[in-house]
């Protein structure tokens, strides 16, 4: 009796968390959403430069790599609350600069901004690991995922916001685009309050998963515990390179079609499409994971990956061929991220395990910038089919490993 009262005791606990993460997950996407579709706008309109456009963006992934480490490290010694709720504060201090930086037209301070918002996308991705803490292993990947499926909604409202911010910002004197930011260091500051008053018990906590002593030494635990599973390394280097095509083609497809004749709105629609192949498939691909299997669901995201690639060369003159192969790289990168994310929380058990997901996660970031910012080297020197041909390797390659060392795990008896 009092096993089954214990178990539906925590069954209710995860319900109530996940279902907050969701709430969260919903605000801080509406913060970060009106920062990505801004970044290009207010970094050459700064800068006074076209080139510097794309800056702010990448500033505000090496944001999100910078925390990913520190925030996992404080989850590992203080739980999920204090590191969530750290991050989200960061990141609405992190917009109010870029407000203010956007008002003294000051391109330095609003980049200061951007890297310290990148908080905020550390705490989206840490997120979907906090919804795994309490789970059973056979629903990991559906909560998992619902936490993923819910940053749509944010990407979605975010940009909508931008209006309203505007209206905000006139009413307080200040430039038109400083207001969406403004709305995002109340949505960031709102999120926290929501994290701090209402994530109890801590899930990492309640798991018995946050009993590292430093930061240096979660990081170093984190470390190891990915080196020395064969399934835990097949499960990084598949998020790591499923984020790094997807942000490498992603970035440069609307510039390829725009060169190709497409309207902004058809480049607009086309980048809508992409977001929703990233998420709105979300829960199914945590079905799918728990039901058939975290590594085939991986496999199936490289191979979506693959065929988007593919589907880019032979039709990279068809604006129509385009935005289908942008659909099938969002569905690629869901499958792939939401299956690899899941095995990782498998394959590593203790307290090592947020640290393990915050390199994981770090790396992650790390590799989207470094990915959108090859990319365009890669275009200007041999043009967009050559990329999508590259990004097709790397995920065929990335196939392949996960099958060796998904098969090494399984002979040494890893934990998934």
């Amino acid at each position: 009796m009092r096993a089954s009262t214990a178990t539906a005791g925590r069954i209710a606990v995860q319900r109530r968390t996940v279902a907050l993460l969701c709430l969260v997950q919903v605000l801080a996407g509406i913060s970060m959403g009106g920062a990505l579709a801004l970044g290009a706008i207010i970094g050459e309109q700064l800068s006074g430069s076209e080139s510097l456009a794309g800056v702010p963006t990448t500033v505000l992934t090496l944001g999100a790599a910078a925390a990913g480490l520190p925030l996992a490290s404080l989850a590992s010694a203080r739980g999920r609350r204090p590191a969530l709720t750290t991050g989200l504060l960061i990141a609405g201090t992190g917009a109010l600069l870029v407000a203010f930086g956007v008002d003294a037209e000051s391109f330095w301070l609003m980049l200061a901004g951007m890297f310290a918002l990148g908080s905020g996308t550390a705490v989206s991705l840490q997120s979907r690991f906090a919804a795994t803490d309490l789970a059973a292993p056979e629903s990991r990947g559906r909560d998992l995922s619902l936490v993923v499926w819910m940053t749509m909604v944010g990407a979605v409202v975010g940009p909508a916001l931008v209006p309203a911010g505007a209206e905000v910002a006139s009413f307080l004197g200040m430039a038109d685009l400083a207001g969406p930011f403004l709305l995002g260091a109340c949505g960031c500051a709102c999120a926290a309050a929501f994290l701090f008053l209402g994530l109890r018990p801590d899930p990492l906590l309640e798991a018995g998963g946050g009993v590292a002593s430093s930061s240096t030494s979660s990081i170093a635990a984190g470390l190891a515990a990915i080196v020395h599973s064969p399934r835990a390394r097949a499960a990084v280097a598949a998020v790591v390179s499923a984020h790094a095509v997807m942000v490498g083609v992603m970035a440069l497809t609307p510039v390829h079609m725009h060169h190709g004749g497409a309207s902004v709105t058809v480049v607009g629609l086309s980048i809508s499409a992409h977001i929703a192949g990233m998420y709105a498939l979300a829960p199914v691909m945590g079905l799918l994971a728990d039901r058939a299997g975290r590594v085939p669901v991986v496999l199936a995201g490289q191979a979506i990956l693959v065929g988007s690639c593919v589907l880019g060369f032979v039709f990279s003159g068809s604006q129509a061929g385009l935005v289908a192969a942008l659909v099938l790289l969002g569905i690629g990168w869901s499958a792939s991220t939401v299956a690899a994310s899941t095995l990782l929380t498998d394959s590593i058990e203790g307290s090592s395990r947020a640290a393990a997901q915050g390199v994981s996660d770090a790396s992650m970031s790390l590799a989207g910038s470094a990915a959108g910012a090859l990319a365009g080297v890669v275009v200007g020197a041999f043009g967009y089919p050559v990329l999508v041909l590259s990004a097709a390797v790397i995920a065929i390659l990335t196939a392949a490993y996960v099958v060796v060392d998904g098969a090494r795990g399984r002979r040494a008896g890893d934990v998934a």
